[in-house]
């Protein structure tokens, strides 16, 4: 089964689901939901059988690759191809799908007419997945780039079409900031292959790393990119569109938006921005580790004024995806391996997030956290629940961000260590904004108007335990996952062409010498 084309068949598998939804009899449409769920779940367990065929010794080196002519005369290929980085954001999206389709069973409509509706929410799902896996599998910079930009149509109807009150606007926003940072990125990537080797594979990923560029057009070329990534991300300073997207959008949509579809920025920053330029890479990081730590702060600063729920969850996000870019730019094995694993327990804490306030949000019939109030008493597992994964945002030890966040502050230390105490304010900032949310929604008297509230039922509680399960083992057991992370980490260290900085006692060390003892 080793010539099996496993990604391939992660990208065809949900695109045939969508099809299915759209083009389900009338008579049929009552099971919309169990087909939606059901090509979900066959879509995990494609994934396990991928893992399977996948070699976690060889984590830094690209497999279960594919490659096929496309367009041989611009030189696109149909490449994909996974290291461990890539199979762990693949394995994390591929998660929380089925979780977003229970979160929405109730959320788009009844089994009667408004199912139609339901229908097209789910079939986009499925769609976005399709492209998802597509965008984190290339090794093909024009295929990445045409996936980078086909992402945005279904989020786009995503939340133009099912979001709330001002969706269009939201839609809109997030459509001309995308939009705009994708033509510069086209500019990019245009240029890139003129000055690559040419030829039918000439967009190939491993083709254009190591082609001499002038400096001057190297700078220019990662600029273009790094552009259109920071948006995507997103960060400080063109992070706007963010809050009114996360705000509007169904909380569904919200969860694959932030917790899936920013990565796609931070993993070009990785994957992209660091081979492709590597001189330019180092000549930017100063700018670039200052925008972070700025990230960090601002974001925590603005989630704690915050009065709207969403809004606050898609601040913490910026200032997360700042302690994801301050790892890769700090340009330590530490601090790349933690950004790497940030990625996939960011989107953990954050669909959990997410999903919790949708569900709170559907009981109140608003997101406005003074709507609320003593709660605990009344759904004491949502409480429960909500605590859990707002421990795991704000990095408690034992919960899985701890990890990566720890490994980001301490790498980012070992080179710069003005800079990784200043992001150290970020994890205080964010146990007030997570501890004072807790506060103000679920202690306290409890509103009069909530209290027939009904705790989470048997789906609900379906679609957020698996996300606390997963941040309890991989804050226990966290070795399996990092694995897969730390082989890559080093490959970019030497395509960057910076020696490696590590921390004077690593967690590995302080582990063997404690088992000594």
């Amino acid at each position: 089964m080793s010539d099996f084309p496993w990604l391939s068949a992660l990208v065809v598998l949900p695109l045939l689901g969508a099809v299915a939804l759209w083009v389900l009899p009338t008579g049929a449409r009552r099971h919309t939901r169990a087909v939606a769920l059901g090509f979900a779940l066959a879509q995990v367990a494609l994934l396990v059988a991928a893992f399977s065929a996948f070699d976690t010794a060889a984590a830094a080196t690209h497999q279960l690759v594919e490659t096929y002519p496309w367009i041989p005369a611009l030189g696109v290929s149909w490449a994909l191809g996974v290291d461990g980085v890539g199979l762990a954001l693949i394995a994390m999206s591929v998660v929380l799908v089925p979780l977003v389709v229970l979160a929405a069973w109730r959320e788009q409509g009844s089994t009667d007419g408004p199912t139609d509706r339901l229908r097209h929410y789910l079939a986009l799902v499925l769609l976005l997945e399709a492209f998802i896996v597509l965008v984190f599998a290339a090794r093909d910079v024009f295929l990445f780039y045409v996936v980078f930009e086909a992402m945005l149509i279904p989020v786009y109807f995503m939340i133009g079409a099912f979001g709330g009150a001002q969706r269009r606007y939201a839609a809109v926003k997030f459509l001309l900031y995308s939009l705009a940072g994708g033509l510069v990125m086209l500019v990019g990537v245009i240029t890139l292959y003129l000055q690559g080797p040419g030829g039918p594979e000439g967009f190939l990923t491993e083709n254009l790393v190591g082609v001499g560029l002038d400096p001057t057009v190297e700078k220019w070329l990662f600029l273009s990119f790094f552009v259109a990534f920071a948006i995507k991300a997103p960060m400080f300073p063109v992070h706007t569109w963010l809050p009114d997207a996360a705000q509007q959008a169904p909380a569904g949509t919200s969860t694959l938006l932030v917790g899936v579809l920013d990565k796609v920025g931070t993993f070009g920053m990785l994957t992209l921005c660091l081979p492709l330029f590597p001189n330019a890479s180092r000549w930017a990081a100063p700018v670039i580790i200052v925008l972070a730590v700025v990230s960090v702060l601002y974001g925590a600063l603005l989630a704690i004024g915050q009065k709207d729920m969403m809004r606050l969850v898609a601040y913490t996000s910026v200032s997360h995806f700042g302690f994801i870019v301050l790892g890769i730019f700090a340009f330590t094995s530490t601090s790349i391996a933690g950004s790497s694993f940030y990625m996939v327990n960011h989107g953990l804490s954050t669909g959990g997030l997410f999903l919790l306030v949708g569900f709170l949000a559907a009981r109140r019939g608003s997101q406005q956290i003074s709507d609320f109030g003593g709660l605990q008493k009344v759904v004491p597992v949502m409480a429960g629940l909500f605590l859990v994964v707002g421990l795991s945002a704000l990095s408690l030890p034992g919960l899985s961000t701890f990890v990566s966040e720890f490994l980001v502050i301490v790498g980012a230390f070992a080179r710069h260590p003005g800079v990784a105490l200043a992001a150290t304010f970020g994890v205080v900032l964010a146990a007030l904004y997570v501890l004072w949310l807790y506060q103000r929604v679920f202690t306290g008297p409890v509103r009069p108007e909530l209290a027939s509230t009904p705790d989470l039922g048997a789906r609900e509680r379906w679609v957020v335990g698996p996300l606390v399960v997963l941040m309890l083992v991989l804050g226990f057991l966290p070795g399996p996952a990092l694995d897969l992370v730390r082989p890559p980490a080093h490959v970019s260290l030497e395509q960057v062409g910076v020696e490696d900085v590590t921390p004077t006692v690593s967690i590995a060390t302080a582990g063997a010498e404690g088992s000594d003892q």
